[in-house]
Order: C-alpha cells, then structure tokens, then sequence
C-alpha cells in the first residue's frame, strides 16, 4: 500500500514511508518509530492506520539504519547516536510534507508513537503546537531535565502505557499525567494492567504482544485522532 518519498528537513533531505487510503484522502498521521528503525512493524501501522482513513507518514530517522529484533545492543547504540536536533527536524519535516500533500485533509495532524516514539511524540507535540493537534504515545515518555517543554503542547493527548516496562516505568507515566493536568492539558495516560513493554506490537520481539488488548485499543485511539482531526 505505502511508498517511501523525500521531503526536507531543514537544510537536509529526508525519507520517510508513506500509505494513504484508499478513498484516497483524509487526516494525516505521523508515525514514529521504534528504536529498531523503519522496520516492518512501523510500516505495518502506518497500512493500518491507512486502513483506518489516515494519510500515515513515518519518518526514517536513522536515515536508513536498522536493528534486527534479536539485535537490541545495536537498537540501543542507533538510539542513542541519533542527533536529538535532526530527529526533531526529521519529524518536523515530516509534518509539513504531510500538511502540504493533497490527500491530506485539515490544517492539523496526529502523532502516534511507539517506544522511543512515544517519547519523541511529547517532544514534536511540543515543538509544533502550531499543527500537531493529537497525540498517541505508546509506552514512551520525556523524563529528566532533558526533555521536551510540555508546557508548550497544546494537542489533546490519549496515551498507552504497560505496568511491567523496564525502560518506562508506570510511577513516571502517573506523575507526567498530573503534571500535564496541573498545566490545563487535556491528557489521559493509561497503565494497562498485565503488560509489557511492547505489547502493541506484532512482531512479537520481547515476547509481551497482547493481541487482545490490542485490538481492543486501536478502535480507542483511532476514533480520538477522527474525532479531532476530522
């Protein structure tokens, strides 16, 4: 279904995978990725969030890089080596080419983000509060004195996080929620009982994949980014 294109990135060009409906219009979404890179899974959810009636663009930001799922010492090396700046503007990009397409109907965009995307998705919500009007971040989020300025966010947030998460754990996702409340923001973070890390995702690498719940969800934060990017 999808395709990869080129947009600009600030002063460099970009990639990214790109699936639209096929009624051949609608909202757009940016998807952001895992820290394995554009792999499979990603490319999956931008088909099923295409599927759905979105025009889904996912930004290649290892520039071409990957880690297979047995591979996570070299996940954790591409994470970790990706410049913060032009992953930003990567994603802001992304969000521009995605706003000037013809299939792409609205003045505003989603962000849906799985593991390190999901952190990354506070982060572009945050530095494009001119377009980015919801937000859905799976198991990712800011911590540390690092992190993205919330305060600027103005996109409404529904976000999906596991109990048992080594890498984000549930207290942080509980005081980033009253965080964001206490700022007026229109946020809800949920923990889901039972789950690990990853347990959206089909591929299945960490052994925690709840498909049940799953499918239980994607009605949930598909009909949130319709109801407000329609």
């Amino acid at each position: 279904m999808g395709q990869m294109i080129e947009f600009a990135a600030g002063d460099i060009d970009a990639r990214g995978y790109l699936a639209t409906p096929e009624s051949g219009s609608g909202p757009g979404v940016i998807v952001v990725q895992e820290w394995w890179g554009l792999d499979s899974g990603i490319k999956g959810m931008a088909d099923r969030l295409a599927d759905n009636g979105f025009v889904a663009l996912a930004p290649d930001l290892y520039h071409g890089e990957l880690a297979e799922h047995t591979e996570m010492d070299k996940a954790g090396e591409l994470m970790n080596s990706m410049p913060p700046e032009r992953a930003a503007a990567d994603m802001s990009g992304a969000v521009d080419a995605l706003l000037a397409r013809s299939e792409t109907t609205g003045d505003g965009v989603g962000v849906v983000g799985f593991c390190m995307g999901g952190m990354l998705t506070f982060l572009l919500a945050a530095t494009r509060p001119d377009a980015v009007k919801a937000a859905v971040p799976f198991y990712g989020y800011p911590s540390g004195d690092d992190g993205p300025d919330v305060s600027k966010i103005e996109a409404r947030i529904q976000g999906h996080f596991a109990e048992t998460d080594d890498f984000f754990g549930p207290e942080g996702v509980r005081e980033l929620e009253q965080k964001l409340q206490d700022m007026g923001k229109q946020v809800t973070l949920t923990v889901h009982q039972g789950t690990g890390h990853a347990f959206m995702s089909p591929h299945d690498a960490l052994d925690t994949y709840d498909e049940q719940l799953a499918e239980t969800i994607w009605p949930q934060f598909t009909g949130f980014l319709h109801e407000i990017l329609d």
